[in-house]
């Protein structure tokens, strides 16, 4: 049965990935190694699972229908696993945390290693993406639990964490950083950088609040990007205060003149 697992494991993080090196470097086994089990599976299946290519491999039709079971098998391996765990005192396991960057950045390092100091044989698994995916990824069991801004889905349980202030980034030179506050009604008068969190951004929702359209002249889903692209003199952005601890970069953080934050939680 553990074998089985393991060829499992291979398809579902080759899928993932794209590819055979990567999921070899993730799962600790040669690349040869992950070819040769997602052969296995294709032999005693008889179905071809994955496209081979030079860009890398990507799942056939027939590959596309057996993913959802063969990570709902390993899901379910897992929660055994974390249950027979369980019975013999945490002394080993697995935990899957569903995470954003400021989270994984200011936040695990800390939790983790003090709770390593009572459960040394615990591993983990950090998957980071946006409010939308590891909402996504609580849903689907991918994860444990995970970070998110609330609120969130009613399905979910959620405990409040924190309450973080989002912030108004300058770069250095910007006419408005001897003020005080940053004047909401200014946030249209520059280019603005826009950082992308799924279909929850709490940027957006001031936006709307305020019936505002900023000049948006860069998305993306990295903290330090929009950091980098605001310190270079291109615009403007709003980021949680979380993120800017102990940053690289020149640039200067203001509050709003209205309310801003996010809340922040665990589900």
């Amino acid at each position: 049965m553990d074998m089985n697992i393991q060829k499992y494991m291979a398809f579902i993080k080759t899928v993932e990935y794209g590819s055979f090196t990567k999921a070899a470097e993730i799962l600790n086994y040669s690349q040869s190694g992950i070819s040769r089990m997602i052969g296995d599976l294709e032999n005693e299946w008889k179905v071809t699972l994955l496209e081979r290519g030079r860009a890398g491999v990507k799942l056939t039709s027939d590959g596309l229908k057996l993913l959802p079971f063969v990570k709902n098998v390993c899901n379910e391996y897992n929660k055994l696993q974390m249950q027979i765990d369980g019975l013999n005192g945490l002394e080993s396991g697995l935990i899957r945390i569903g995470t954003f960057s400021s989270v994984a950045t200011h936040w695990l390092p800390n939790i983790i290693k003090r709770f390593q100091k009572e459960y040394q044989n615990i591993e983990y698994e950090l998957l980071l993406g946006d409010y939308t995916e590891i909402e996504n990824w609580i849903l689907e069991g991918r994860v444990d639990f995970g970070f998110l801004r609330l609120p969130t889905n009613s399905k979910l349980e959620t405990i409040f964490l924190y309450r973080d202030e989002l912030m108004v980034v300058l770069p250095e030179n910007h006419p408005l950083v001897d003020k005080e506050y940053f004047p909401i009604k200014s946030l249209c008068d520059y280019p603005f950088m826009l950082l992308e969190k799924g279909e929850k951004a709490e940027i957006t929702d001031i936006f709307e609040k305020y019936n505002m359209s900023p000049n948006i002249h860069f998305k993306t889903l990295d903290d330090y990007a929009v950091m980098s692209m605001v310190e270079s003199g291109l615009g403007i952005s709003i980021l949680p205060k979380l993120i800017l601890q102990r940053i690289p970069y020149n640039i200067v953080t203001k509050s709003l003149d209205v309310e801003a934050y996010r809340d922040i939680g665990i589900a």
